[in-house]
């Protein structure tokens, strides 16, 4: 992120922050998890319930970022909270390896890009630095 322009000091504060508390692959992949477990049930669920689960899981997805295995835990936690089988969680254990690299995947872009944002807001990001670093990309890729 330094390469790309952003401040040591925003990348040292911003990147560990954002591994602890911005996890949106793993709230989504949760959400969606839940999700698809209910319609596996045939469980019909109002548009409330799912908005309550997606609020449920994005406080307790939070403590799943270094846990391999972990965002498992708290499926199983969440579909007891809505009566929902468990056997879905058993289904997806045969997955969970290839999506916990999608969720690795998402959670490491958005801090990448939170702390690009936040280098912008605090007005201190090089685009000179950020242009350079893109040239530089697509000139290896060629």
């Amino acid at each position: 992120m330094e390469r790309f322009g952003v401040p040591k000091h925003i990348v040292a504060f911003v990147l560990p922050t954002g591994y602890s508390f911005n996890l949106d692959g793993t709230t989504l992949y949760l959400s969606l998890a839940s999700v698809f477990v209910a319609q596996l049930a045939g469980v019909p669920m109002t548009f409330g319930q799912q908005l309550v689960m997606m609020l449920t899981l994005m406080l307790t997805s939070k403590g799943v970022a270094g846990v391999p295995r972990s965002a498992l835990v708290v499926l199983t936690a969440t579909l007891t909270q809505f009566n929902l089988p468990l056997e879905g969680a058993a289904i997806l254990l045969g997955i969970d390896q290839i999506m916990d690299m999608g969720r690795t995947s998402v959670n490491v872009m958005g801090n990448c890009i939170a702390t690009a944002v936040v280098a912008r807001w605090e007005g201190v990001f090089d685009e000179t630095r950020m242009r350079a670093f893109a040239a530089d990309r697509s000139s290896r890729a060629a």
